[in-house]
């Protein structure tokens, strides 16, 4: 009941639900919370961000003890917005495959959440692989550090450089990314396969074995419904939003939401504007206008497009479903009110007013994501 809290402080978790339902005696009653109250909760909860792209700083030589304007994560941010554990993102772009670069760029990614994140401060962060770890960074003060495959082409059709890659310690990959690799169609490109191939099924089926997450941001339709049907273990979106409120691609449907939903995934909502808003899509790439009709005016999200698209999947499939991956550094606008990893207390006194309970938002922060992993950890067993 207490995943998300932090520690597992069952006295402390019970005192705080109680006054917050003392407050709010049923879900939708919402009251005005002070910053300090809100931060209060905030702090005594356990928040997991699935996708933060700050190596792609870091890759580069940028030090994440030092604040940095042209970025939104560093180490004082972190502990300012108590972020528990961050699944850095191995991103590996498609031009590193054309290049049949792809592996090479992936190990120097591993490296630099390993060397420059992990190993650079030890005193801050501590590598993690398994829900359990996570919990244990948590009681020791620690933030958890973990990391997660963006594009399939990483593996370059290998299931034995798929394998390395978990013994390195990668616990989630997402099939694709902007691009279709040759196992997978991804939503950023016109499909060549119908989905995933036969291959592509045999990729899931060893990351089941092997006990790594699958992520579906980023595929097609068609091969979000493969993935559903040849996976053994729950899947989940890493940083994706609701189409419904904005009809971008990179979003999922309420359909998808749903069958996402019985499977026992969870989708992490990402903060990217164009993810949030419908104006801010419409005058973006992503969007569905064509280019002469987009708006030269960029739009920015709001904290309440946040909480709007976290109400969206609570309604349609429930609280259990739906978690945070925020896409910090790896998209160019954010919303107001969540500029950046210290804004996160704003999001829980957002959703504090808007009638969640604290064991609500702990499910949202990590519970969902924590229980997510103990069955794929289990499936792979």
């Amino acid at each position: 009941m207490f995943e998300g809290w932090v520690g597992y402080n069952a006295p402390m978790a019970r005192l705080l639900l109680g006054m917050a339902l003392g407050a709010c005696l049923a879900f939708g009653q919402s009251k005005k919370f002070t910053d300090a109250e809100g931060r209060k909760i905030h702090n005594s909860l356990l928040l997991i961000d699935t996708h933060n792209d700050v190596t792609s700083e870091t890759v580069r030589g940028m030090d994440l003890s030092k604040p940095g304007k042209a970025t939104h994560t560093d180490i004082g941010r972190l502990k300012r917005g108590n972020v528990g554990a961050t699944f850095f993102a191995v991103y590996v772009a498609a031009g590193y495959a054309r290049k049949q670069q792809a592996a090479h760029r992936t190990l120097e990614m591993i490296d630099t959440v390993k060397r420059d994140i992990a190993g650079r401060f030890p005193d801050d962060f501590v590598l993690a692989t398994t829900a359990d770890e996570i919990v244990a960074a948590r009681k020791q003060g620690k933030m958890a550090a973990l990391m997660g495959i963006e594009g399939g082409h990483a593996i370059e059709d290998s299931l034995r450089l798929l394998r390395t890659y978990y013994d390195l310690g990668i616990r989630y990959m997402t099939l694709t990314h902007s691009n279709n690799n040759s196992w997978a169609d991804s939503s950023g490109s016109k499909a060549e396969h119908d989905g995933l191939t036969a291959f592509g099924k045999r990729v899931v089926g060893e990351m089941n074995r092997l006990g790594m997450m699958v992520d579906i941001s980023h595929v097609s339709d068609k091969t979000f419904w493969d993935v559903l049907e040849a996976t053994k273990a729950p899947v989940f979106a890493s940083h994706s939003s609701c189409r419904a409120i904005s009809d971008i691609a990179r979003n999922m449907s309420d359909e998808m939401i749903r069958a996402l939903g019985k499977k026992g995934g969870v989708i992490q909502i990402n903060f990217g504007c164009e993810f949030l808003n419908q104006k801010s899509a419409d005058g973006s790439e992503l969007g569905r206008l064509p280019a002469a009709q987009r708006s030269r005016t960029k739009v920015r999200a709001t904290l309440a497009d946040v909480v709007a698209h976290i109400d969206h999947v609570v309604k349609i499939a429930g609280v259990e479903h739906v978690g945070i991956g925020s896409d910090f550094d790896g998209v160019s606008c954010v919303p107001e009110g969540l500029a950046d990893v210290s804004e996160f207390p704003n999001l829980t006194k957002a959703l504090l007013e808007k009638g969640y309970s604290p064991g609500d938002i702990g499910k949202i922060y990590s519970g969902n994501l924590l229980r997510v992993m103990r069955a794929v950890e289990k499936a792979a067993k």
